[in-house]
């Protein structure tokens, strides 16, 4: 509301504190329509009725019922507006300090005097004190709770490795942000302050955090389907056509830790175990069938092979008795009798290459005793008759002819 002022013609007003009149509204210049001047007018110094413009009469607040007065205003003092502090909290916080101990109080003001003020924001030390200390206490107790939710896990029996995985990931994800959201309001942010992050954030979230959100969901999506868990030994075939391949220790939010026989460990994304082939060696039985391809001579007496191989492969301790080995005969090679061995082991997590070898080894042992010929690959080379092929059977024969004399 503009201060009431008495309007009269610019050239009529002598005192010196007399002002333009311009119209609240629109903020233009008021004209005496008589004589075309701009209309000027002395503010008054005290509140005065508001009048109605038809009637004369004061106008009223229709809510209150009071009458509605024009406060002088001095157009050419503005206030500035004063900064609010940027964490309410510690501002709190510094009040409740001081009147407990002079000494502190003294201190925390001393470090609210160390403020930076951005446009309408006023940041101070005291306020980065507060923030940091909210931070670490949130952390703390997120964290403790979270290791022993994890404690709590291990000792419930009824779920399976892959359901208290999943259950551990699902509640992680839930005490972390509930962990945010607790540390905001007890800093009292107000959120609609990040609103003009909100755009950037989420395309932070969009490009920056795609694969991370994508390898999360995957994770958990491979532990509801129980498709791999902790302890499974698995062969993963990336893009390039490389086979990794050992048994899982852990199934974190981002990848899969899987350890081989040599004790490197692999940190495989979620993300590709769901786009590519993997086999898992154990995903409804530990137990494997191994196949081991053997090849004798023509010459060799078939039963008694057959007989050596089922003793070589019993005498293996890593071998399962049940399901029985079996020897197949799967056809005759170039150079050899091809038999192939296959046999059943309950711990592939203790190696493929391993009991391949041990079951050779004693296989070849055996055969070395009952003097059965392992065949190596043989060829028949025929040479057609010439000029130049006897010329050079000649010159072989001279030569060694030669030899023989000298």
């Amino acid at each position: 509301m503009t201060a009431s002022t008495t309007p009269t013609a610019s050239a009529a007003v002598s005192d010196a504190d007399a002002v333009p009149l311009r119209d609240p509204a629109t903020g233009d210049p008021l004209i005496d329509p008589e004589t075309g001047d701009q209309l000027v007018g002395v503010p008054a110094p005290d509140p005065v009725p508001v009048l109605d413009p038809e009637t004369g009469e004061p106008m009223v607040d229709p809510e209150t019922g009071e009458p509605l007065l024009a406060i002088p205003e001095n157009s050419d003092e503005v206030p500035d507006p004063e900064a609010t502090e940027a964490i309410s909290t510690a501002a709190e916080l510094g009040d409740a300090v001081s009147e407990r101990s002079e000494t502190i109080g003294g201190m925390v003001n001393s470090m609210q005097g160390m403020a930076l003020e951005v446009g309408s924001m006023r940041i101070s030390l005291w306020d980065v004190f507060v923030v940091f200390f909210v931070i670490v206490l949130v952390l703390t107790i997120a964290w403790m709770i979270t290791k022993a939710l994890r404690g709590g896990l291990k000792r419930v029996t009824k779920l399976d490795e892959s359901q208290r995985v999943l259950v551990e990931k699902i509640a992680t994800i839930i005490i972390w942000v509930a962990a945010f959201l607790i540390g905001i309001d007890v800093l009292g942010i107000d959120l609609t302050a990040l609103a003009v992050f909100s755009g950037a954030f989420g395309l932070a979230i969009g490009f920056g955090l795609q694969k991370t959100f994508g390898n999360l969901i995957s994770g958990i999506i491979l532990l509801m389907d129980k498709s791999i868990k902790p302890g499974d030994v698995i062969s993963v075939t990336d893009q390039a056509g490389n086979d990794s391949f050992g048994q899982i220790r852990k199934i974190g939010i981002r990848a899969i830790s899987v350890v081989t026989r040599d004790q490197t460990e692999y940190l495989i994304p979620n993300e590709n175990l769901m786009i590519n082939q993997v086999v898992n060696w154990s995903y409804s039985s530990k137990d494997v069938r191994v196949k081991a391809p053997v090849g004798v001579s023509y010459g060799a007496d078939l039963d008694l092979v057959q007989e050596l191989l089922y003793q070589a492969v019993n005498e293996v301790p890593r071998v399962l008795k049940s399901p029985k080995p079996r020897v197949n005969l799967m056809g005759f090679g170039d150079s050899s009798v091809d038999f192939e061995l296959r046999f059943w082991i309950k711990d592939p997590e203790e190696g493929m290459a391993n009991i391949r070898s041990d079951v050779y080894t004693r296989i070849w042992q055996l055969f070395k005793e009952h003097e059965v010929e392992i065949p190596f690959p043989q060829r028949d080379l025929n040479l057609r008759g010439g000029d130049q092929m006897q010329q050079l059977i000649e010159a072989i024969a001279q030569r060694v002819e030669t030899k023989k004399n000298g």
